[in-house]
C-alpha cells in the first residue's frame, strides 16, 4: 500500500446553490488573499472550489488572470454528452472551463433528484470520458444507519458508483453522513476513519492496491476550523468536502491551513 504521505491533502468548497458570479469571485479573491497573508504553503494542501454552473466561467478568469492555484470543480454532470436534454450540463462544457473535478452522487442530489446508485454510476463514466476527476459521494442516513449499521451503505454506494472504472482512473471518494450534514452534528474522528477505511477497501476490491493507496477520502459533514484537524490525524482522512464553512472565507482557509494551527 502506497503511505499517506505521498496523498496530498485536498480541501475542497462545495458552495451548492450560493453566490452569484460577483459575489464567487469576491470570496474566491478573499479567500486567496487570507491564505497568501498567512504565507500558505500552496503545495502542503490542494484547495478546490466547487460554484455553481452560472459562477463557473467567472472563477476560471480570475483563477486564471491572477494565477489563483485553486482547483475549479462543478456541483455534479449530465450522463449525456451532448444532445436534447434542456438543463443538462456536458463534462464537455466543464473540461472547456478548465474544471478539474466534478461532485457526482452529493445526498442533496440523491434525496431531491432521486438519483439513483446506478444513474450516479453512470455520470462517474461521463466524468471520466472527458478527463473529470469525479469526487463521487456515498453516505447513509440516521435510520440507514440504525438499520445497517456504520459503513454498510456508502460501501454498497461505492461498489456500484466503481463498475467499470479503470484501475488507472483518478478518483476522490467523500464519505458525508447525510445525518452530519449541516446538522451540526459530527462523525467522530473514530468513526470517519472506520468508514473511510472501510471504503479504501472497496477502492482495493473494485480497482487494485495502488489505486487504493493513491486514491483520496474525504470526510464530510458540518466540517469546521475547530474540527478538522481531529479527522486529518486518521490514516484513511485525506481530506475534507466543506459545505456551509467554505462560504466564509476566513474560516475556509482556517480550514485548509489545518496543518499549522494544530500542529497535526
Amino acid at each position: 500500500m502506497v503511505a499517506v504521505a505521498t496523498r496530498t491533502p485536498l480541501i475542497a468548497g462545495n458552495w451548492k446553490m450560493n453566490l452569484d458570479h460577483l459575489q464567487a469571485v469576491a470570496l474566491v479573491q478573499k479567500l486567496d488573499w487570507a491564505l497568501r497573508d498567512a504565507k500558505h504553503e500552496k503545495g502542503s494542501v490542494e484547495v478546490a472550489v466547487f460554484p455553481p454552473f452560472t459562477d463557473l466561467r467567472s472563477v476560471q478568469t480570475l483563477l486564471d488572470a491572477d494565477r489563483i492555484a485553486f482547483a475549479l470543480g462543478a456541483q455534479d454532470l449530465s450522463t449525456h454528452d451532448s444532445g436534447a436534454y434542456t438543463g443538462e450540463i456536458s463534462g464537455a462544457f466543464l473540461k472547456k472551463l478548465a474544471c478539474t473535478y466534478v461532485i457526482i452522487g452529493h445526498s442533496e442530489r440523491r434525496e431531491y433528484h432521486d438519483e439513483t446508485d446506478e444513474v450516479i454510476a453512470a455520470k462517474v463514466q461521463a466524468a471520466l470520458r472527458h478527463g473529470l476527476v469525479p469526487v463521487i459521494c456515498v453516505g447513509e442516513t440516521l435510520e440507514q444507519l440504525e438499520e445497517f449499521g456504520a459503513a454498510a451503505v456508502p460501501v454498497g454506494q461505492l461498489q456500484v458508483a466503481l463498475e467499470g472504472v479503470p484501475a488507472d482512473a483518478e478518483i476522490v471518494v467523500a464519505y458525508e453522513p447525510v445525518w452530519a450534514i449541516g446538522t451540526g452534528k459530527v462523525a467522530t474522528p473514530e468513526q470517519a476513519q472506520d468508514v473511510c477505511a472501510a471504503l479504501r477497501a472497496v477502492i482495493a476490491e473494485k480497482l487494485d492496491a495502488d489505486a487504493a493507496g493513491r486514491t483520496r477520502v474525504l470526510y464530510g459533514g458540518s466540517v469546521k476550523s475547530g474540527n478538522i484537524a481531529t479527522y486529518m490525524r486518521e490514516p484513511d482522512v485525506d481530506g475534507a468536502l466543506v459545505g456551509g464553512a467554505s462560504l466564509v472565507s476566513d474560516e475556509f482557509a482556517a480550514i485548509v491551513r489545518f496543518q499549522k494551527h494544530v500542529g497535526v
